[in-house]
């Protein structure tokens, strides 16, 4: 299908927010035709990313100062990303109409949701946590166990999984077409459309998640040459990153901070969980019990706790295990462990200094404004969570 995009959109919607069956807010509802922050909208109507990482050119997978970044899942227009940011935020994409995307992934927690273990419809624990999205639009491989190879198939994943938001295609084409506004909303999105599809909803989900864009952190501006950006201790800390004792680099490589592999680290579960086989029931290769993706370590500060079960509750316990555990916590297993998992022997100076390091890959100046109201008309449980960001 091919897309066209509106350089002004002129179509504006009112839509009446009920609680309670009383009208509460009345708001204007439209898709917005400037690209995100770090977006250049191109002739053709299409969003494209600028950094200045596109101007080196070391070797792939280098991990230096000055490497570029990988190719980017792009080629989205301005509307149909602002058209994804709503669906992210609407409940009446779950079957139930009390779930959506933002409800395990939000933005003041890092796209992810504070919890060791997401909650899914009825309240269902599920197996892992919720993974950050900032940067998704850079990785060739989704979900903790790598098996969605695009951000459309990731996202189709949630929406009918029975534990997470339990929709149906049926049911979700159904509950968007009956929606005056937002059939209007996908019309200026995607023009050659006359219905609302699941694959137009998933490639609005897609584009909004690949806008979550987050390269200008402290430690960007030291990788671009500003040598004043981190403090002394904080460059010791990228030494011991980057040392062949701690060989954290070698995993969390930069600048995305994670080599988008499998891993088997070996991570504990919680108390009373069956250990997780990990990318072994996907792959059914038995190197790969217990492997999940390396994640990214941008705005790792926000996403605590940690690990795909979510079992290490802060940073300083993620470097203890590795350092003094060797990244070894499953006795009961025959694993096998990834080969950078040596006994790196940090000493408490290295271990400050590490964890120093980690907090200047804090970025949120691109965060994305949670929308006030929704096309659904719908509020969120989680509603009192979010915050609307503005942007500068």
């Amino acid at each position: 299908m091919r897309f066209k995009s509106l350089s002004v959109v002129t179509v504006i919607f009112t839509v009446l927010l009920a609680c309670h069956g009383t009208v509460i807010a009345a708001e204007r509802i439209t898709l917005s035709s400037k690209c995100p922050p770090s977006f250049e909208k191109l002739e053709n109507g299409l969003c494209e990313l600028r950094s200045l990482y596109e101007f080196y050119n070391s070797p792939a997978g280098f991990g230096g100062l000055k490497t570029p970044l990988p190719e980017h899942q792009g080629g989205y227009s301005a509307e149909q990303i602002d058209l994804g940011r709503y669906l992210f935020f609407d409940p009446l994409l779950s079957g139930d109409k009390t779930k959506a995307c933002s409800s395990c992934h939000q933005p003041g927690k890092g796209f992810s949701d504070g919890l060791a273990r997401s909650v899914g419809i009825d309240n269902e624990v599920l197996e892992r946590s919720a993974p950050s999205l900032w940067n998704v639009g850079f990785l060739k491989s989704l979900f903790w166990d790598g098996r969605a190879k695009s951000l459309q198939e990731q996202a189709k994943g949630p929406l009918f999984e029975k534990k997470e938001m339990n929709n149906t295609i049926e049911n979700l084409e159904f509950s968007l077409n009956k929606n005056k506004t937002y059939r209007a909303l996908f019309n200026i999105a995607y023009p050659e459309s006359r219905t609302i599809s699941v694959n137009e909803v998933s490639h609005a989900l897609a584009a909004f998640q690949s806008s979550l864009v987050s390269l200008n952190s402290r430690y960007d501006r030291y990788a671009h040459g500003d040598q004043e950006a981190l403090t002394e201790q904080e460059r010791i800390g990228h030494t011991v990153f980057r040392s062949f004792a701690a060989r954290c680099s070698q995993c969390h490589t930069p600048p995305l901070f994670t080599n988008q592999q499998l891993a088997v680290t070996a991570a504990p579960e919680p108390e009373g969980k069956e250990f997780d086989v990990g990318a072994e029931k996907i792959s059914g290769q038995a190197s790969l019990r217990g492997a999940f993706k390396v994640p990214t370590l941008r705005n790792i500060t926000l996403s605590a706790p940690f690990m795909h079960s979510g079992a290490l509750a802060d940073l300083e316990s993620v470097i203890s295990f590795y350092n003094n555990e060797r990244g070894h916590a499953v006795a009961d297993q025959e694993l096998q462990l990834h080969w950078h998992l040596v006994n790196p022997r940090l000493n408490e100076d290295d271990e400050f200094a590490l964890l120093a390091f980690l907090k200047t890959l804090e970025d949120e100046t691109t965060l994305p404004r949670v929308p006030e109201v929704l096309p659904s008309g719908l509020l969120l449980k989680e509603a009192p969570m979010y915050t609307a960001q503005s942007i500068p």
